[in-house]
């Protein structure tokens, strides 16, 4: 006779939602004592149904837990701040990105800069753009330099830094330095030859 093991229904990784009316007072003081990495969404409360009427405010929660974690103890969690029914995270990038919306344009768009970390949880591998939505912004990227007439690398980094911190700086500071200093090189040497 076989025997069948039961699926291991625990996992590190849980999300729920929160609402400002029914959350316990406190609260965010009650998941930091667990010293726990864990991230809360900007409070959602621009989000709408599919007629058009606006939801009720809300946040999301994400905790990540060195260890995997049953329903039942992440029900405790959840019960104690009066959270909504907790669920396994699939995919941690999508559900961080999803706190912002930023792979959601037709919702509305929270600032990235308005999602909150806590217990030292790091989230910036998560918010990265990748493919496609990195070569957007490298090309905004070159149009601001053709427009402005930037000539030094270093003009580009601080309007970055200044003015586009949650997206161009990102890229400049750890992916794309040598690309975009090549190409302000390139054209300051070209416009040196006309």
């Amino acid at each position: 006779m076989a025997v069948t093991k039961n699926k291991d229904e625990r996992t590190r990784n849980w999300t729920f939602v929160l609402y400002p009316e029914s959350a316990t007072k406190g609260w965010r003081n009650i998941l930091d004592e667990l010293h726990v990495p864990w991230v809360e969404s900007p409070l959602h409360d621009k989000d709408t149904n599919p007629d058009g009427e606006i939801k009720k405010p809300h946040w999301h929660i994400a905790m990540f837990f060195n260890s995997k974690k049953s329903y039942q103890q992440m029900s405790e969690i959840t019960q104690n701040v009066h959270g909504t029914i907790p669920k396994k995270i699939e995919n941690a990038k999508g559900m961080i990105r999803y706190f912002a919306h930023m792979d959601n344009p037709e919702k509305y768009q929270y600032p990235i800069s308005e999602i909150i970390t806590h217990g030292g949880a790091d989230i910036a591998k998560y918010l990265t753009a990748s493919g496609t939505d990195k070569l957007q912004l490298l090309s905004e990227m070159q149009d601001w330099i053709d427009k402005t007439g930037c000539t030094e690398f270093v003009d580009l980094a601080r309007y970055a830094r200044e003015n586009r911190f949650d997206d161009w700086f990102p890229i400049i500071a750890t992916q794309s330095t040598i690309y975009l200093n090549a190409y302000i090189r390139s054209k300051r040497h070209k416009e040196r030859e006309s």
